[in-house]
């Protein structure tokens, strides 16, 4: 594996995005809204609810941390994507450069502008809505690192569809993480569930990192053997997500189905 290869796509899309305003705004506009909008929605719930309980890192703090997991999400397939959108993709994979260091190269383009996005959110939570991180303290950092890992193995797999069903599927991409936040209990305990909805969660990564997150805000201590868990699902799932990645990538290969890329492609 080659690092300067892998760098190499990082530099690709450093090149987009600076020669592109439409490129930047999205990077910070989005989530601006979302911390924006969750924040006077804390506020106003602080102002009837009984006093003593501070809704802003129970709401608005589970907010700027599922964004930030659909930031790392998107930042891998909207990289790919620009190379579907530009009909760059055969020219890259005519190239010497392995299916890891592409892969590596998205990964690492995610966390770049990711850590932009959580920038933004932090600011303007800190700033404008008073969100304290001592609440959460040290202990926030090994759940973001769930979260991120969790991220990966979406955005690799969303990439993998992508590349499977051809461009006209990349808006099964965007609801992903729509349809996975019911089950992960973001804005309120698994425990409210169905059970089988329930069931559902506990394959899923960011049950453990909100409901470990809601236990700290309570004043409670959160099991560490949850957040294990939670970590090795994640990373399981980006072993997972790079197999199947691979795997069609292989099959797109030999049915000659990468030569016939097109945006009408959808089966």
């Amino acid at each position: 594996m080659s690092w300067n290869r892998t760098f190499a796509i990082v530099l690709r899309q450093f090149y987009l995005i600076r020669g592109s305003l439409s490129r930047v705004v999205p990077l910070f506009s989005w989530i601006a809204v979302d911390m924006i909008l969750w924040g006077f929605l804390t506020r106003y719930l602080n102002t009837v609810a009984s006093p003593g309980f501070n809704f802003v890192p129970a709401l608005l703090g589970a907010v700027l941390l599922w964004d930030f997991f659909i930031r790392i999400m998107h930042g891998i397939t909207m990289a790919f994507l620009e190379d579907v959108w530009s009909r760059n993709f055969l020219n890259i994979f005519a190239t010497p450069l392995l299916m890891s260091e592409y892969a590596g190269g998205l990964v690492l383009s995610s966390i770049a502008t990711s850590l932009v996005g959580l920038g933004v959110m932090l600011f303007i939570a800190v700033a404008f809505f008073q969100l304290s991180l001592f609440v959460y303290g040290l202990a926030v950092l090994p759940f973001l690192f769930v979260l991120f890992l969790f991220g990966i193995s979406m955005g690799i797999f969303g990439s993998a569809l992508v590349l499977r069903f051809g461009p006209a599927s990349e808006w099964f991409i965007w609801p992903l993480p729509a349809l996975i936040s019911p089950f992960a209990g973001v804005l309120y305990p698994v425990s409210t569930l169905p059970h089988w909805m329930q069931f559902v969660s506990r394959f899923l990564p960011p049950s453990y990192v909100f409901e470990g997150l809601r236990t700290i805000v309570s004043g409670g201590t959160a099991s560490g053997m949850a957040l294990l868990t939670g970590g090795l699902l994640a990373v399981g799932y980006i072993f997972l997500a790079f197999w199947i990645f691979k795997g069609v990538y292989k099959s797109a290969l030999r049915t000659g189905l990468i030569a016939r890329y097109s945006a009408e492609n959808l089966g």
